[in-house]
């Protein structure tokens, strides 16, 4: 009788979107999908309901397929505590807790896009954060504070910049967000160009609804002055997490990733140009669930 081949099923989930992917054999990808985005901070505050539903979604999608025999979810805000999303995960895929493991988001991303020591990435997701694992297998980071604090160059704070002006420059010329292609592109976004209508975006949603604001960002940045220097400065936001890993650590490959890092030319150009010149520079789209699926393969299959 020949064996049930052994499934890993894998999780990014960031604040815009919850990637997923099945891996089976020698580490290939069957399949893959994804769902709205997450937290791992949301577990501990009203929003665990939120999660819930999302990750019920998700095992919907993926029960259709197959049922996975490990999990290994990489996570935004993973933490202390964090350990209890083990058992949101499994439920509703019908496994033991003990069947899910839980890390960080932005180490299953180093592993899809570095073997250990080989180099830096810095992610430019809802928010930012850079990454090295050494040759021994310890994470080391910079950044990933969350919008509260930081995340300079994120899609968060691309939108937050954005808003910011067109705010100021209300209070010093009402109406003045007329002669802005930027601040008109935002205002379609949210439904409205008065400010009641940004108030109930901005703080009646999540972190992942202003993020997608950036898009506006990106999409006016060719008729609109402002909207290409706050996309340069996001560039030197991510830079700046660049260099603290080199300065950390001596002077590697540098790989920029992340959908926010794709949103415009102009982020990634200036990112280049703000980093030592030793230094080579790329930007590569992350599999992030790809390689939680082959570890959680692994697992399984040890």
């Amino acid at each position: 009788m020949t064996a049930k081949p052994r499934l890993g099923l894998g999780l990014d989930a960031g604040g815009t979107r919850t990637r997923w992917a099945i891996a089976a054999g020698r580490g290939e990808i069957v399949a893959e999908g994804h769902v709205r985005g997450m937290s791992a901070l949301q577990v501990a505050d009203a929003r665990r309901e939120q999660v819930a539903r999302t990750l019920d979604e998700l095992a919907r999608d993926v029960l259709a397929i197959a049922k996975p025999d490990r999990v290994h979810a990489g996570l935004t805000g993973f933490g202390e505590g964090s350990e209890r999303l083990a058992d949101l995960i499994a439920a509703p895929l019908g496994l033991d807790p003990s069947a899910v493991t839980v890390g960080s988001d932005i180490e299953t991303a180093y592993r899809d896009l570095f073997a250990p020591g080989e180099g830096y990435v810095v992610y430019a997701g809802t928010g930012s954060v850079a990454a090295y694992i050494d040759a021994a297998g310890t994470l080391h980071r910079a950044g990933g504070r969350g919008v509260t604090l930081d995340d300079g160059g994120g899609g968060f704070w691309i939108a937050r910049e954005a808003l910011r002006h067109v705010w100021r420059g209300e209070d010093e010329r009402p109406g003045s967000w007329q002669d802005s292609p930027m601040a008109k592109a935002l205002f379609e976004r949210i439904g409205g160009t008065d400010w009641s209508f940004t108030r109930q975006y901005v703080y009646g949603g999540d972190r992942g609804d202003i993020g997608r604001l950036a898009l506006a960002v990106a999409e006016s940045a060719d008729r609109d002055p402002v909207a290409r220097r706050i996309l340069e400065d996001a560039g030197r936001e991510l830079a700046r997490l660049g260099r603290a890993m080199i300065q950390r650590y001596g002077a590697k490959p540098v790989t920029l990733s992340g959908r926010a890092s794709t949103l415009h030319p102009l982020i990634a150009e200036t990112m280049r140009a703000s980093l030592p010149g030793e230094c080579p520079f790329a930007l590569r789209p992350c599999h992030g669930h790809h390689a939680a699926a082959r570890l959680a393969l692994a697992a399984a299959t040890a």
